[in-house]
C-alpha cells in the first residue's frame, strides 16, 4: 500500500491484523529497551508470542470489561484454564475445585493436576462461607464457576472470597481464588470486582459470537500478575492476529447480542416451565429458578444458555435414550444444531447424558438427582421460530 495515501492518514474502523512470528528491532538498544519495557509491563513485545499491535488492542478491551490489571491468552478455553491453575499450583498443594466445572476441567485435575502432585477436592457450589470448613493449611487455591456448567448452581462468590482472605490472613500465606467466568462474560458478571484474583474467560463464546474461531483468556489483579504473566512466557501459549481480530470484531456487537439472547432464552424458559414434557428449568434469571436471588444481587444480565429436565408422556424423569431422540429431533428440524460450544449466533442443543453412559455432568459432591437435562443455546433467531421447534420435538417425544 502507498504509504501517503489519504495523505498518510488512512484509518479505518477496525485494527489491521498484524500476522507475524518475528519482531525486527532497529539495533541492540532498541532490542535491550524493548526488553527493558516488557519486564516492567510496559505494552513491548520480543515475538510474536508476547503479543502484536492486533492482540493489543483486544488485551486493552478485554482487562477494561473483566476490569484487570492484565491478560494473557491462551489457544483455547481449557488452555487458559490450565494456564491459570499452573501458575498458582506447585506439587503437594490442596486445591479445592467446585463440582459443577466444565467437564474438561474436571479432567484436567484427575489427569495432568494428580500426576504432578496436587491433591484436588470437589466443593458443593452452594456452600458458600462454608467454604472455610474445606480450607487445609496447603489450600493453594479455590476455583469457582457460577452458574455451573449444565445444572446451573450458582455460587455466592463474594462469601467464598470472603472467607479464603480470612484464612489468608491468619495464616500469612497467599490463597488464590480463580473463576471460569464461561457464562458471566462480557459484563454479566465481574469477578475481580468481586474480589477473585483470576478471571478465565473462553473468548470463543459470545465475545467472539459467531462460531469461527477458539481462544481463551487469563485476566488478573494486581498480584496475580506477576505470577501469570511468568507461566505464561513459560509455556508459549499465546494466540494470532487473525482470531484477535475476529474477537476484537465480536466485541463492537456483543452487548446487542447478549440483549437479544437473554430476552429469547427467558422468553422460552418461561414457556419450558409450564409444558407437561418439562420439569425443573434450570435459568438462573428466571424468577424461582434455583440461584436467582444470587444471581439477581451479583449479575448484570443474563444470556442464552440454559437447561431443562425432560419428563416422559406419564410425568416420569426421561433416561438418555429419550433425550436422545429429542435433541435428534430438534437437529432433524434444522432450528437447532446439535453441538459442542455455544455463545454463537446459533441455536444448539446437547443432552446432559448420553445413551452410551457417558455424561457431561459428573458430580462427587451435589449429584443431579432428577431426570436427564438438555442444555440448549438460545441463539439470535427469532423466538417464535425456536418456541415451535421445540414444540415439536418435545410433543413427539417418547
Amino acid at each position: 500500500m502507498d504509504s501517503g495515501m489519504n495523505s498518510g492518514r488512512f484509518r479505518t474502523p477496525s485494527p489491521p491484523v498484524h500476522r507475524a512470528s518475528t519482531v525486527l528491532f532497529d539495533d541492540i538498544a532498541h532490542l535491550v529497551n524493548v526488553q527493558r519495557d516488557l519486564l516492567a509491563n510496559v505494552p513491548a513485545s520480543l515475538y510474536a508470542t508476547f503479543g502484536t499491535p492486533t492482540t493489543a488492542v483486544l488485551a486493552e478491551m478485554v482487562v477494561a470489561r473483566e476490569q484487570g490489571t492484565g491478560v494473557v491468552f491462551a489457544p483455547s478455553g481449557l488452555a487458559a484454564v490450565s494456564l491459570a491453575l499452573l501458575a498458582v499450583l506447585r506439587h503437594g498443594d490442596h486445591l479445592l475445585m467446585v463440582d459443577s466445572c466444565y467437564g474438561p476441567t474436571r479432567g484436567l485435575c484427575d489427569g495432568l493436576l494428580r500426576r504432578f502432585g496436587v491433591d484436588t477436592e470437589y466443593y458443593d457450589p452452594t456452600v458458600g462461607s462454608g467454604i472455610a470448613a474445606l480450607i487445609r493449611s496447603n489450600t493453594r487455591a479455590i476455583f469457582l464457576e457460577s452458574p455451573g456448567s449444565f445444572t446451573f448452581e450458582i455460587q455466592d462468590v463474594p462469601a467464598i472470597v470472603a472467607a479464603a482472605r480470612d484464612v489468608e490472613r491468619a495464616r500469612g500465606d497467599v490463597l488464590y481464588t480463580l473463576a471460569d467466568n464461561a457464562w458471566g462474560s462480557p459484563g454479566l458478571f465481574t469477578p475481580l470486582a468481586h474480589g477473585v484474583d483470576i478471571s478465565v474467560v473462553p473468548l470463543t463464546k459470545y465475545w467472539g459470537g459467531h462460531a469461527d474461531f477458539v481462544m481463551g483468556a487469563v485476566i488478573v489483579n494486581e498480584r496475580s500478575w506477576r505470577v501469570v504473566r511468568g507461566t505464561n512466557w513459560e509455556l508459549g501459549l499465546c494466540t494470532n492476529g487473525d482470531d484477535a481480530s475476529l474477537a476484537v470484531r465480536g466485541a463492537r456487537s456483543v452487548d446487542v447480542r447478549l440483549e437479544r439472547h437473554a430476552t429469547s432464552a427467558l422468553a422460552l424458559a418461561r414457556w419450558l416451565t409450564v409444558h407437561p414434557r418439562v420439569g425443573a428449568v434450570l435459568y438462573p434469571a428466571l424468577p424461582g429458578a434455583p440461584g436467582h436471588d444470587l444471581w439477581k444481587r451479583d449479575f448484570a444480565g443474563s444470556n442464552g444458555l440454559l437447561s431443562f429436565e425432560l419428563r416422559t408422556s406419564s410425568g416420569e424423569p426421561a433416561t438418555p435414550a429419550q433425550a436422545a431422540q429429542v435433541a435428534d429431533a430438534l437437529a432433524q428440524d434444522a432450528t437447532f444444531g446439535l453441538g459442542y460450544s455455544w455463545g454463537g449466533f446459533e441455536s444448539l442443543v446437547m443432552p446432559g447424558d448420553l445413551p452410551d453412559g457417558s455424561t457431561h455432568q459428573p458430580r462427587r459432591v451435589r449429584r443431579w438427582t432428577g431426570g436427564t437435562l438438555i442444555r440448549l443455546h438460545i441463539g439470535l433467531e427469532p423466538v417464535e421460530q425456536l418456541q415451535a421447534a421445540l414444540a415439536r420435538a418435545l410433543d413427539g417425544a417418547p
